[in-house]
């Protein structure tokens, strides 16, 4: 969750660290802080709790040195949000700062063993156990020649650790010298000719280098002055390849939004251009997705697919689940990643297996991703970040290429992980029992989607925002919607929780009388996705059900079906277009009534209460 920079070179770290932790803070907001120092300098730690703003704010009234210093924007795990608990943790002799992403599983009986040795602690995090497990180790191999004990302490400490970490690790006694390491939590070397970068994210360094080393679990970087070396935890040398990021604009400019949820609702039209762009057959009738890496025959025999997914990538997979079992007749089921990775799931041999992340880092999917491996299943993922541990650890899958998303609830990556699904159906389908003329038609479909969107958006962006005006006020709502649309519902329910605060719950429309219609009366509003034409007649049954017990009703419809009035209190009309896209067209809306609804009662849309965008902790 949290966000780690670091850097060592011929430039100034202030600048680098405030530049770096202003792009990571979609990562955790709860606190910041830096440590600056180096061979002229001695190192400094200014910590503070909010967001990074109020941290460069107390920088600016002190005099900060250096060319070298680690940074940290938090997600409180372990400890509560203060400033004690706040990253760089120093350790009890002052030898050791250090930032951590992750979770130290074992950090009591660490405790009780370091409180032994005559060790305090003065923050709740188990961090700063770590930390003084480094220093306690320091203190013991002082027979290790001097240019190793550093990095062996670091190493000794690590073998004893049980849990996730990427981290990055100062002492003052090399204060030319900066150690990283990972495990399950993303931490990435970047190399220039100014200077070295460690970080959990490649954007924390966009712009001055695009040469990266994707550091694999229990892998330390050791990094001097402009040099470094990786080993293992065995002390085995690894041989670093070197990558290149791909040349990407800065998207970090809101340009004429206020915030980036708005920003990122907008560009969903190139977004998903971008994601189809070239993904087509010649005769139009097929998807191309050549990432997959398995052959038309290894593709053939499958006979089920498990998809895998946390939050809104889970609901995309339960789009993916109708939309392959229509289009690809390949039986699907869809399973939380938290709880896959901890059940003893029977899987037919010729089961693929098939996860969602937008980040490519989700720490669960990550761990269900390695079961399914370690079970010898096919994998593949569908990701939205190049180079990310999925990406690198599955067998294949697709870049959905909706660009970086910095709003911490999902927008443009979830609607890119639909059209994916629609590709990927599509492909399979055309294998199978698909006709070339419904795949023509798919194919037809997807081509108009950026045009559609667009047009969606502007024409729903003022009704969503009149009708936020008037049901801020509400506590809870319901959302309702049939097949492929109850999935929709369900985002629809989070998007409204996720920035709005709002309780909201959603339920296939024909569940309503089964239950939840004891909660419906004039104060609980109900959204219903009546815009799958097949349904109408279903959907109007619920309205009214709910009508005839005062409760007030907003519909989504599609043109050329009739919605009496009577049984609707408010009513936006969709474009009718074809089945597969509708999923994504009636997203569109939900989207734009959460934005309206979080502004008009003042919720921080960007960066919501207790929520981070990249959850790589469990």
């Amino acid at each position: 969750m949290c966000g780690i920079i670091s850097y060592i070179g011929k430039e100034d770290a202030l600048q680098v660290l405030t530049c770096g932790l202003k792009r990571l803070e979609y990562r955790g907001y709860d606190s910041a802080g830096i440590a600056i120092g180096d061979d002229k300098h001695p190192f400094q730690v200014v910590r503070s709790v909010g967001r990074v703003e109020q941290l460069i704010q107390r920088i600016s009234s002190l005099s900060l040195s250096g060319k070298v210093g680690i940074g940290h924007t938090r997600w409180a795990t372990h400890g509560g949000i203060s400033e004690k608990n706040a990253h760089p943790q120093t350790s009890q002799d002052g030898k050791f700062l250090l930032v951590h992403n992750g979770v130290i599983e074992n950090y009591a009986s660490l405790k009780t063993m370091l409180t032994k040795e005559g060790f305090t602690f003065s923050s709740d995090t188990d961090t700063e156990i770590l930390v003084n497990l480094i220093a306690f180790y320091y203190q013991k191999l002082q027979e290790v020649p001097a240019d190793k004990r550093f990095v062996e302490s670091v190493r000794e400490s690590l073998l004893k650790v049980q849990g996730t970490y990427g981290l990055v690790i100062l002492c003052t006694d090399y204060p030319q010298e900066l150690i990283g390491a990972r495990k399950s939590s993303p931490l990435i070397l970047g190399v220039s000719e100014d200077g070295l970068f460690l970080a959990s994210d490649a954007s924390a360094f966009s712009g001055q280098t695009k040469e990266v080393v994707f550091l694999r679990d229990h892998e330390i970087a050791h990094l001097k002055g402009h040099d470094f070396q990786i080993t293992d935890l065995s002390n085995n040398l690894s041989s670093p390849v070197i990558e290149t990021l791909e040349a990407n604009t800065d998207e970090s400019d809101l340009g004429p939004y206020a915030h980036y949820m708005q920003k990122e609702i907008f560009e969903q039209d190139q977004a998903l251009q971008n994601t189809i762009l070239g993904r087509f057959s010649a005769d139009g009738s097929s998807a191309h997705l050549g990432g997959l890496q398995m052959t038309a025959r290894e593709l053939k025999k499958i006979e089920r697919m498990v998809l895998i997914g946390c939050g809104t990538a889970w609901h995309a997979c339960k789009v993916g689940e109708f939309l392959l079992e229509t289009y690809a007749r390949i039986p699907v089921e869809v399973e939380y990643a938290s709880e896959f990775r901890y059940r003893n799931m029977p899987l037919e041999k010729n089961t693929l297996v098939l996860v969602v992340s937008q980040s490519g880092e989700t720490l669960d999917t990550l761990g269900a991703l390695q079961e399914a491996r370690r079970k010898g299943f096919r994998t593949l993922a569908i990701t939205n970040v190049v180079g990310s541990t999925i990406a690198r650890e599955s067998d294949g899958g697709v870049y959905q290429r909706s660009g970086k998303e910095v709003g911490v609830a999902s927008t443009k990556a979830f609607t890119g992980q639909l059209a994916t699904f629609i590709m990927l159906s599509l492909h399979l389908g055309r294998m199978r029992d698909l006709s070339f003329s419904e795949g023509c038609r798919l194919v037809k479909a997807l081509q108009s989607l950026p045009e559609i969107t667009r047009s969606v958006l502007n024409a729903c962006d003022p009704i969503m925002k009149e009708l936020a005006k008037k049901y801020a006020s509400s506590a809870h709502f319901y959302f309702l919607g049939r097949q492929a649309l109850f999935p929709i519902a369900m985002e629809g329910a989070l998007k409204l929780k996720e920035i709005s605060y709002i309780h909201a719950e959603a339920y296939p429309s024909g569940e309503l009388k089964h239950g939840p219609i004891a909660l419906i009366d004039p104060s609980m509003p109900t959204m219903v996705l009546a815009s799958n034409a097949d349904m109408l007649s279903k959907n109007i049954s619920s309205m009214m059900e709910i009508k005839a017990r005062g409760g007030k009703v907003l519909a989504l419809g599609v043109q050329g079906s009739i919605i009496p009035e009577t049984v609707c209190d408010e009513l936006c009309v969709l474009p009718k277009v074809h089945e597969a896209i509708l999923p994504i067209v009636t997203t569109l809306p939900l989207q734009l009534f959460a934005y309206y609804m979080a502004l008009e009662r003042g919720c921080d849309v960007d960066k919501p209460r207790n929520l981070a965008k990249s959850v790589t902790v469990e």
